[in-house]
């Protein structure tokens, strides 16, 4: 469903890393409650476009905008463009040795609130909220008292950045291959996660490879992704039919 605020607004983006262009003319938006998936092949661009729009360093914007709920968001930095509400789910979420998860989840969470105005949570607030929220994702006490990531399977990885994501209540959310390296039973904790976080207003940019996670996160739009730019859009169908026919006929299609 289609509502009147754009979150996302990308116009004529072009980006790249170390002189080499790898995001061409890139328009693209996407309103509040909507999902976008992003799908092409290995090299086209897609994990790019996630660190574009999150702020990682080494990217060079050379023409181009990006918007995001109405402020130019290549004038902030990455922790305020955190705390504007967006979001990355990694690939390769990363580890910090010597920082529990615990003490990471309420820095990052009362960050976010005084950036905004609002209290910080006290222990007590902030350990009902967690129990609550790590609950629903099969996340043990143990768990959170480890180091960020450290000798966390791929599968607890996502899982502890989709407990961020319920405790930060972003308004644009990117999964960046979040379905990497989780098997059938983390992929539907992961989804189901994410899922009951949608609520209309929340919109969601997955970046993916495989029908798999469209099947339990239904996209409202599907774009095809080669070449640093947007060559086809459809709705969810068109992953079915990527699926069964491959990128080939589409990319040839376009270069006509």
């Amino acid at each position: 469903m289609t509502h009147q605020t754009p979150i996302l607004q990308i116009k004529n983006l072009c980006a790249g890393v170390a002189g080499k262009q790898i995001i061409k003319n890139l328009n693209l938006t996407i309103y509040e409650g909507e999902i976008h998936a992003i799908m092409g092949p290995n090299g086209a661009g897609k994990s790019t476009l996630s660190h574009v729009l999150t702020g990682k360093s080494g990217y060079e914007i050379t023409s181009g905008e990006i918007l995001f709920n109405g402020k130019n968001l290549l004038t902030l930095t990455p922790d305020e463009r955190a705390n504007e509400g967006l979001f990355l789910i990694m690939q390769y979420p990363i580890e910090i040795p010597g920082v529990s998860f615990m003490t990471f989840l309420k820095y990052a969470l009362n960050a976010k609130r005084k950036y905004h105005g609002q209290s910080e949570l006290n222990a007590v607030a902030f350990m009902k909220l967690i129990q609550q929220e790590a609950a629903k994702l099969n996340i043990s006490q143990e768990m959170l008292k480890r180091a960020v990531n450290v000798g966390f399977s791929g599968g607890e990885k996502k899982r502890m950045e989709t407990l961020q994501m319920a405790l930060l209540q972003p308004t644009l959310a990117i999964l960046d291959e979040a379905d990497s390296g989780l098997d059938i039973d983390a992929l539907k904790l992961v989804a189901d996660g994410i899922n009951n976080l949608q609520d209309n207003r929340r919109s969601l940019l997955i970046i993916t490879h495989h029908q798999d996670l469209l099947d339990r996160i239904l996209p409202d739009f599907v774009h095809i992704f080669s070449d640093g730019h947007i060559i086809r859009t459809g709705d969810k169908n068109l992953a079915l039919e990527l699926e069964n026919k491959g990128y080939a006929d589409f990319i040839k299609e376009a270069q006509c």
